[in-house]
């Protein structure tokens, strides 16, 4: 007698593959997000402040 439960289902293959997806591009966003936020750390870390305006009293 075979095991049913190792029968290949093909409505769960296509349910992981779409979790798959989604979370493939959620991770591929979250790291885009990460990059540019060290980039914009270290940018304004290793940029000179800029001057501060005065105001001039009339």
């Amino acid at each position: 007698m075979k095991n049913p439960w190792t029968k290949k289902n093909p409505f769960m293959s296509m349910w992981l593959s779409g979790a798959n997806t989604v979370i493939g591009s959620a991770r591929g966003r979250a790291n885009a997000a990460a990059k540019r936020g060290v980039v914009d750390f270290w940018t304004a870390a290793l940029t000179p402040a800029k001057p501060k305006k005065r105001k001039v009293n009339p």
